[in-house]
């Protein structure tokens, strides 16, 4: 093996074109090490300190200097052998079959003669072929007649080769084969996480150089994002020498700094790229009428050819005055609108630059949220993406801003070529999830490296599984992220043929997610669920922040492979992945005695008899700490003045602020392989099924564990309603179904592994499943109480009635429903 070492000289690239070369860069003298592990990052500790007692069983000072290597049996074989040829002999021509070198199959491994990979880590494996072409001469074995087939060994190759028609057994035949194919297998080192501008490094971050912060800065200087990229220089390129460099479609001139030369890593920085509108050959006109109420510069919603569209009243415009926009042709395909939480929240497609916003809409006007309403004010992350001082390993900042200012990409270009267009996502928006999924795998495959282009072989000893996985994923850079896999378990003889990736996708996820690690704790809502432990910088003071960002790396990549995690999430942060709004009604369902409190003081009379300020309580091993919720939170007293501003303040920080750094980890981890805008497709079920798979469920257990209640509570299971219900689930209700009704009723696909009868509430005592009976009078869907298990089921006339409405509530429950 070869470890890698990273010197990497930054400077810029003042100019570029498409197809063309761009300006020459200025030079930046000063230079990044890159520590080889994580401990290296601000000081020379022994090696043995660089993870705490509590998250590794064994320490680093008790692994081995090498780890011996089996031997290797000497190769035999009843194959006649080539030997390479001596002297001039003359030949008969022969055909070879499967003498070119083709790329091995996804069940082929690299034989310790090809690549070395004794040690513990991630390797970038690439295989070329060069040098002469290799001449050896064979004996046509005994038994062999003219074109038939036998095989050799040519040299550590195995070949087969067709006897000519005038060749007979005994006779010399001469062969040519092509280059032997050259595997060289590279060891990554880890990259270090940076910590986002004017933060200090802590809990696994490294603080950010000054040559890297200026590149950030400049960038939003310029209303951009910034993005730097690893380049090797040519052979024979020294200091003062251009070459040229294709990035993401584009071609750029380089001048080799004077303290880099040939084969080093260096880093550039290309010219800030600003967005431009997507291209429309075509366009269709519409004619519309300002709504009653709308003012310049307001914007409104309307159906234009079957879809919600978000349009800006132009000045001098009055309600009732018609005006024109024009749509793209080829992005009018169907209708795209998703409602949301049942308060008029929905997502639209905005005229100006066919991006994604969140709007509320009433009367088919957008509602501006100018001040908090407990009801209605939702909220939506925004990642901010920067470089860190490792291109391989970008930082950033998450924060919640209002749901009406937060937008998302619908499209998907890559090196010059787009993958994805709002088209596209209105095309698939409304399919099934299995259509969704096999659309998304198809999007990914375009995206994933080739097999000539290099692969990463990741090779890891089982009893210390998730160290050395860690450990290897963080040493990989985004492309390599969304290359091939291969994974290998040391002193394991078994081929990735697909089971050991589906193997090391479980149990290090599992591993992530035990409690016991301190990094995830049950939810007290759903103890099926997990939620972010705050305090795990106490169990992992050193690194917690990377094992976050090393599970959102695990997590895309197991939607890039069609895998599966061991681990069910709250809600919300299924959310914040997809970028969806959350709102007070999260909260219910995180924690429902703290909304029920935050409910209360939205509604009395005079708040300030509370006596409280804008901070919160935190119990971390038994000692209280008091949290600002604001900037001197300590000193400000809550009000009815300011009571909107607390309640607010509460929800940033119980589904934010409270875990952000955790959480900004893990979402920069998922985009790492994930490219956003192919997830707006999905809703947060869809999402948490195609993570953590469709359960397994005992139709037996679940109904023989289910309590009924109201209009069924004398007849119970025999009710005609609810035989109905449980003909339907059963006979109906294909797996996806059956997982979406628990979803929608427990909030999770998840069942508990001791079955039904150990179903668990928000209290953290059992809740059973509860079919409870209501008139249709009052509620004419289906309705659903996650806190205790319970589906409202109405006493509808007909079975026919109920699929209809059972399939409506279940189906749409991700998106909100309120048809009440």
């Amino acid at each position: 093996f070869e470890d890698i070492e990273f010197t990497m000289p930054i400077f810029r690239i003042m100019g570029g074109t498409s197809g063309g070369s761009g300006g020459n860069p200025s030079v930046n003298n000063g230079t990044n090490q890159y520590p080889g592990h994580r401990n290296q990052q601000q000081t020379n500790q022994p090696q043995q300190n660089r993870r705490s007692t509590f998250t590794y069983p064994a320490q680093m000072s008790n692994r081995p200097s090498s780890i011996p290597q089996p031997p290797q049996a000497p190769q035999t074989s009843s194959l006649p052998t080539a030997t390479p040829r001596t002297g001039t002999t003359t030949t008969t021509q022969v055909v070879i079959r499967g003498s070119a070198p083709q790329p091995p199959p996804s069940s082929t491994p690299i034989s310790p003669s090809q690549a070395d990979t004794g040690r513990p880590g991630a390797y970038t494996v690439t295989r070329t072929s060069s040098g002469p072409a290799q001449v050896f001469r064979v004996t046509v074995p005994a038994g062999v007649r003219p074109g038939s087939e036998f095989s050799v060994h040519a040299g550590p190759r195995r070949v087969r080769v067709r006897c000519p028609p005038t060749s007979r057994p005994g006779q010399s035949l001469q062969i040519t084969l092509p280059p032997e194919p050259v595997t060289k297998s590279s060891l990554l080192k880890i990259a270090p996480l940076t910590a986002p501008t004017g933060e200090v490094g802590s809990g696994g971050h490294v603080t950010m150089t000054p040559e890297v912060e200026q590149v950030n800065r400049a960038a939003v200087d310029s209303g951009g994002t910034a993005q730097t990229f690893l380049v090797t220089i040519p052979p024979n390129v020294y200091p003062g020498m251009q070459f040229t460099v294709a990035l993401d479609g584009q071609r750029f001139m380089v001048t080799c700094p004077p303290n880099a030369g040939p084969n080093m890593k260096v880093r550039i920085v290309p010219p800030t790229q600003r967005e431009e509108p997507m291209a429309a050959p075509k366009t269709q006109v519409f004619e519309v009428v300002v709504p009653p109420g709308v003012r310049p510069g307001q914007p409104f919603t309307l159906m234009a050819n079957e879809q919600r569209v978000l349009v800006t009243c132009p000045p001098n415009v009055v309600p009732g005055q018609k005006i024109r926009f024009q749509l793209p042709v080829q992005q009018i395909v169907g209708n795209i609108k998703l409602s949301y939480e049942g308060n008029s929240w929905s997502r639209t497609i905005r005229v100006s630059d066919l991006k994604f916003q969140w709007v509320r809409v009433q009367n088919d006007q957008v509602v501006q949220e100018d001040k908090v309403d407990f009801n209605y004010s939702a909220y939506v992350r925004k990642l901010t993406l920067m470089e860190g001082n490792d291109a391989r390993m970008r930082t950033g900042t998450c924060e919640m801003v209002p749901a009406q200012d937060a937008v998302v990409d619908s499209k998907l270009v890559l090196n010059n070529r787009t993958l994805l267009s709002y088209a596209d996502i209105a095309n698939v928006q409304g399919k099934t999830l299995e259509e969704k999924t096999t659309w998304f795998q198809n999007l990914c495959s375009q995206i994933t490296g080739t097999w000539e282009e290099g692969h990463i072989k990741l090779v890891v000893r089982r009893s210390q599984l998730l160290h050395d996985s860690v450990d290897a994923v963080m040493s990989l850079g985004r492309e390599d992220m969304r290359k091939r896999w291969r994974f290998e378990f040391m002193g394991e003889q078994g081929i990735d043929a697909g089971g050991l990736a589906r193997e090391w996708f479980q149990l290090v996820s599992e591993e992530i997610f035990d409690p016991d690690r301190g990094l995830w704790l049950s939810s007290n809502q759903n103890q099926m669920c997990m939620t972010v432990n705050p305090a795990s910088n106490i169990s992992c003071p050193d690194d917690h922040l990377v094992y976050f960002r090393f599970l959102g790396r695990v997590m895309g990549r197991a939607l890039f492979d069609r895998q599966l995690i061991k681990g069910h999430m709250v809600r919300h942060v299924y959310k914040h992945l997809l970028g969806w709004p959350v709102s007070f009604k999260d909260l219910e369902h995180e924690d429902e005695g703290y909304y029920q409190s935050l409910k209360k003081l939205a509604n009395m009379e005079d708040v300030s008899m509370m006596c409280l300020d804008f901070t919160a309580t935190e119990e971390r091993l038994g000692v209280h700490t008091e949290v600002e919720l604001v900037d001197g939170g300590a000193m400000k007293e809550v009000t009815n003045d300011n009571i909107a501003e607390y309640l607010e303040a509460n929800l940033r920080y119980r589904l934010l602020a409270r875990t952000q750094a955790q959480l900004t980890e893990l979402f920069l981890g998922f985009f790492d392989v994930v490219p956003e805008p192919a997830l707006t497709v999905f809703d947060p079920n869809e999402l948490e099924l195609m993570l953590c798979g469709l359960p397994i469920i005992d139709m037996e257990d679940w109904q023989a564990n289910t309590i009924y209640s109201g209009l069924y509570e004398t007849k119970g299971a025999t009710h005609q309603v609810v035989t109905w219900f449980w003909d339907i689930v059963r006979e109906e209700f294909d797996q996806e179904m059956k997982a979406r009704l628990l979803q929608f009723v427990t909030g999770t696909s998840g069942v508990p592994s001791r079955g039904f009868s150990v179903l668990q509430g928000n209290d953290g005592n059992i809740k059973k499943f509860a079919i409870h009976g209501v008139s249709t009078t009052n509620y004419p869907f289906p309705r659903a109480h996650t806190c205790f298990n319970r589906i409202d089921l109405p006493m509808y006339t007909s079975r026919k009635e109920l699929t209809e409405k059972l399939r409506i509530a279940v189906t749409t429950a991700a998106i909100g429903f309120g048809l009440e």
